[in-house]
């Protein structure tokens, strides 16, 4: 009757057992140039960590940080190794030390599910092996794949990584758990870490697959602008064809993009000038030079000490050039016509 009792109270204890963790990790680190400039912190590198759920505490270095958060959290360190140690609600702990690198984002992903262990299991294999990294990180981040492996033998385990495409490098943790791949280059990839894990015995049982990817963001390129190609006062008008000869080469060579001619009257010019002027140079390359007159864009840019020229490239896409006028229309006192062409110094010679 004693053995049965004790029998009866061992298998009420085991079933009570609680296997306290299935993680899922994942960290990487970021150029502080895929950070936004407002967030810049000079000479700090950044952990950004989540949990799923929130709410665990969080020590750094052995002070706490408060509670974990579902949404990505980030904490600023000073560059070199601190240790990260989050407790789980069974009062196990999670403990990592990071290589702080300033400029750089660890990204980190942890997920929590608790198990029950397998009652007087008569072997400890099979058992469940989770791979697990964030969906998708910038190019250039360190992302790390970190392995959960819910073993209840006495073996040690060997843990064996291979990741693809081949590009991709394995930057530390080799022979571990959790392993850190640098993903410089690998934009528009997906990054596979395939572990195999095994504890020795050659049962088949206990050796275990998982696997994660994590998909690379190329970088975002920077805006095109419009681009200023010359500038130049109101020259005698065979001066100014050959400037504007040059803006249809060029526009010719960016068959997409578009001619832009910003003219300014000047402070002593009659009313109209800046529109005669630009209808001038208008014509001239329209039927002169044979650009397409769409792609031509004269623009009245007000006011200027003198008569002045503005040519701008303008890409496909991007937004059109600003005029910059330094008289107000106030101040403006009109005189004698300028728009008789002055000859150039070619002419004056002949």
């Amino acid at each position: 009757m004693m053995r049965r009792q004790m029998v009866a109270m061992r298998s009420s204890t085991a079933t009570k057992l609680v296997a306290a963790m299935l993680l899922a990790l994942a960290i990487g680190l970021i150029e502080t140039s895929n950070v936004r400039a407002a967030d810049k912190k000079p000479n700090f590198g950044r952990i950004e960590i989540s949990t799923n759920p929130g709410g665990y505490p969080i020590s750094v270095d052995g002070q706490p940080a408060g509670d974990t958060t579902a949404e990505a959290r980030l904490i600023d360190l000073p560059p070199g190794r601190h240790t990260v140690e989050i407790t789980m609600p069974n009062g196990a702990r999670w403990v990592r030390e990071f290589n702080v690198v300033a400029g750089r984002k660890n990204c980190v992903v942890l997920n929590y599910k608790a198990r029950a262990v397998p009652v007087t299991p008569k072997s400890p294999c099979p058992y469940p092996v989770n791979v697990s990294a964030p969906a998708s990180v910038n190019e250039g981040d360190y992302v790390t794949f970190n392995a959960n492996v819910s073993y209840g033998g006495g073996s040690a385990l060997n843990y064996t990584w291979t990741v693809s495409p081949p590009t991709a490098v394995i930057r530390s943790g080799a022979g571990t758990p959790t392993i850190e791949v640098d993903t410089t280059g690998l934009g528009k990839q997906r990054v596979t870490a395939i572990l195999v894990v095994d504890d020795g015995s050659g049962d088949r049982s206990c050796r275990q697959t998982a696997q994660a990817s994590t998909d690379i963001l190329a970088p975002t390129p920077p805006p095109v602008g419009p681009r200023k190609f010359d500038e130049f006062p109101n020259l005698a008008f065979d001066d100014q064809k050959a400037r504007l000869d040059n803006l249809a080469i060029q526009m010719q060579n960016e068959p997409s993009a578009q001619g832009y001619v910003i003219v300014y009257a000047g402070r002593a010019s009659r009313a109209g000038t800046a529109e005669r002027l630009g209808a001038r140079a208008r014509d001239y390359l329209v039927q002169q030079r044979g650009i397409d007159p769409s792609r031509i864009v004269v623009v009245n840019g007000g006011y200027r000490e003198e008569e002045y020229f503005e040519l701008w490239i303008v890409p496909q896409g991007a937004q059109p050039p600003t005029a910059s006028p330094t008289v107000q229309a106030g101040d403006v006192r009109p005189g004698a016509n300028t728009l008789r062409p002055r000859r150039s110094r070619r002419s004056r010679r002949r």
